[in-house]
């Protein structure tokens, strides 16, 4: 893990353009037959092969090291949760009542933080967006969401889990997936839970 972790931070700096020529020579040796043999994961004849497995995702690495999977998920968390916390508390507590609009502070971050970042944000402003509003889905009429609503006194509503799936997306690609099926799909994660 160590290895893996010493190669990354290497690639980074060489990608960022952090390491002097002379230093990228010395950064990409030759690796042992034994190292290659760990990378590539085929186990050398006095070593069992599950000792080159990596940890699953959600056992801890060994020897204490940090896992970069948590270490990404919890700035993922820390990132994304204050403003999910926000939005489970508009739709889920009495501080607005079905067809009130947020207050300017609320909808401030809701279209900033979230609003911004759906798939399809200029569809839904259209004209130029008026509020944002609270009301009951006209389908699911036991689901309360946010609605955009425009200049001209159109409205539509907004999955605000599209919004947080799409930011987290553009900005953590490649831990996009995983975090996802950890907290959007996961009916055991507390991220979208709601409070009862």
């Amino acid at each position: 893990m160590a290895l893996a972790t010493a190669l990354a931070r290497a690639a980074t700096l060489l990608l960022r353009g952090g390491l002097p020529p002379a230093a990228c020579g010395a950064a990409v040796l030759v690796p042992s037959l034994r190292i290659h043999r760990q990378l590539c994961g085929v186990p050398a004849a006095d070593e069992p092969s599950a000792a080159n497995e990596p940890p699953a995702a959600d056992e801890p690495s060994a020897a204490g090291e940090a896992d970069p999977w948590e270490e990404a998920d919890a700035e993922i968390l820390r990132d994304v949760e204050p403003v999910v916390e926000l939005v489970k508390d508009i739709l889920h507590s009495r501080r607005y009542a079905n067809g009130g609009f947020l207050s300017p502070d609320d909808e401030k971050v809701v279209v900033e933080k979230l609003l911004s970042h759906h798939p399809r944000a200029d569809e839904k402003i259209g004209c130029g967006l008026d509020g944002i509003m609270v009301d009951r889905h006209p389908e699911f009429r036991q689901s309360r969401c946010l609605f955009v609503v425009r200049t001209n006194g159109d409205w539509e509503d907004f999955s605000y889990r599209k919004c947080v799936r799409a930011y987290i997306e553009g900005k953590y690609p490649s831990h996009a997936d995983r975090f996802m099926k950890r907290h959007l799909v996961n009916r055991r994660s507390e991220l979208f839970r709601v409070p009862k």
